[in-house]
């Protein structure tokens, strides 16, 4: 599980490499992602789009723009969270994506709540520490 906090934001994706949909003998791997988005603070809060980058392991970019997640923008009280599971393709075996959603305060403000940066790794893939 990965997690971040921005101003009483909290997001925590848990990702799952999906076999079931991935076919390597045409360099296709799938995850699913699992995110909480979770407003710890004390402001309503409106998630009103998402921004993804995606990057596969050779270096690849792919930027994702659009309103809200999974065709909703939750309004989210203090203490109150919004689950959601997406997928991702990649043309290669690993890769990881980041981003942000653009949220706004019940008062009008905005500001963007970061997701953090979660790998997406083949579960029998060797892990390297540096």
């Amino acid at each position: 599980m990965y997690e971040a906090e921005t101003r009483g934001v909290r997001v925590t994706v848990t990702p799952e490499y999906q076999a079931d949909k991935s076919d390597p003998a045409d360099n296709r791997w799938f995850w699913a992602y699992t995110v909480e988005i979770t407003n710890l603070g004390t402001e309503v809060v409106r998630l009103r789009a998402r921004h993804w980058r995606i990057v596969d392991a050779r270096g690849q970019i792919q930027e994702v723009s659009g309103p809200g997640v999974v065709g909703e923008q939750p309004i989210l009280q203090p203490g109150e969270s919004f689950e959601y599971t997406s997928g991702c393709p990649l043309a290669t075996s690993s890769g990881f994506m980041v981003g942000h959603y653009r949220m706004e305060t019940g008062t009008g403000d905005w500001f963007d709540a970061e997701i953090p940066a979660f790998s997406l790794d083949l579960p029998q893939a060797a892990r390297v520490l540096n």
